[in-house]
């Protein structure tokens, strides 16, 4: 009778966790949909004024001080981004955007980290106390409230901290590690290169394509270039913060989905296992009344 008391206790538990991991997969699919809303309506305009970044980019004088932040110097000092999220329950969401860039340190920037010209600033809380608890890595800033109230305007100061950063010299190079969201089962690790602004690149056929494109600048080239580098700096930044956020919400999504799946698994084994014992209980219970009948009447 223990081993009976021990599965409907453990039958009770699965249930609850099962009622749990169901509520949280629709509060993750009610997120989602504002989330991915969000995205896919910043995105086109997000690759047009990119495009238009590095084609007026190109076209810029390397003299010109507008063009600071198209400056391509040597990574003598490195300054990577790495975006996440501030909850877990999410699957590998948070572990693969850490093991991203750790591989990027170790692949691309393992120079820079030898010497300590290699710094981090972590938004999300789970790469931020990843990072923060091992003194090898020097993480400059931290931005785990960014998603307490998400906007442009609060992304917009982290990106002119960067854009100051890099102007000053005290990085010649910064890169962005984020999840890129596909769909709600599937998101796409990444990583950009957040300046200087890359130029127009592919085959030769794309880029003679992408020169013969002639732009009439009004009030004048100065005015659009000060105006038009920055803003799109931080349309990407925001674009890729959108991106991790509509990513969390379906990794999210998907694991709750898988957990509440696996629940009802157990809950037809525990079941089963629940009834054999029963079973086995009462076919004992029997053999004894039989046997005790059979003794009082020798």
């Amino acid at each position: 009778m223990a081993n009976l008391k021990e599965v409907r206790i453990r039958i009770t538990s699965v249930q609850s966790t099962q009622q749990i991991t169901s509520a949280m997969k629709m509060v993750a699919a009610s997120k989602l949909r504002r989330a991915q809303n969000a995205i896919l309506q910043m995105r086109p305009y997000a690759a047009k004024l990119k495009e238009i970044l590095q084609n007026l980019s190109a076209s810029l004088d390397v003299s010109d001080d507008s063009s600071i932040y198209s400056e391509m110097r040597a990574p003598n000092k490195v300054l990577i981004v790495v975006i996440a999220s501030n909850r877990g329950l999410c699957g590998a969401f948070n572990a693969n955007v850490i093991k991203m860039a750790n591989n990027l340190i170790r692949e691309k920037y393992q120079e820079q980290f030898d010497k300590g010209n290699l710094s981090l600033v972590t938004i999300g809380k789970k790469v931020s106390e990843f990072f923060g608890k091992r003194e090898e890595f020097n993480v400059l800033e931290v931005h785990d409230d960014i998603y307490n109230d998400l906007s442009f305007e609060k992304v917009s100061v982290i990106a002119e901290n960067l854009m100051d950063g890099f102007e000053d010299k005290k990085f010649d190079r910064i890169e962005v590690i984020y999840n890129q969201f596909k769909n709600a089962a599937s998101q796409i690790l990444t990583t950009e290169q957040f300046l200087p602004v890359e130029k127009i690149g592919g085959d030769e056929a794309e880029a003679e394509k992408q020169e013969n494109i002639d732009y009439v600048f009004e009030p004048g080239k100065e005015e659009i270039v000060h105006d038009l580098i920055p803003k799109s700096l931080k349309i990407q930044l925001y674009k890729a913060i959108l991106d991790s956020n509509a990513s969390e919400h379906g990794a999210r999504m998907t694991a709750m989905h898988k957990a509440t799946d696996n629940a009802q698994e157990m809950l037809k084994d525990l079941n089963l296992a629940y009834n054999k014992a029963r079973q086995a209980a009462i076919t004992n219970e029997i053999l004894e009344i039989v046997s005790g009948a059979e003794a009082l009447k020798g």
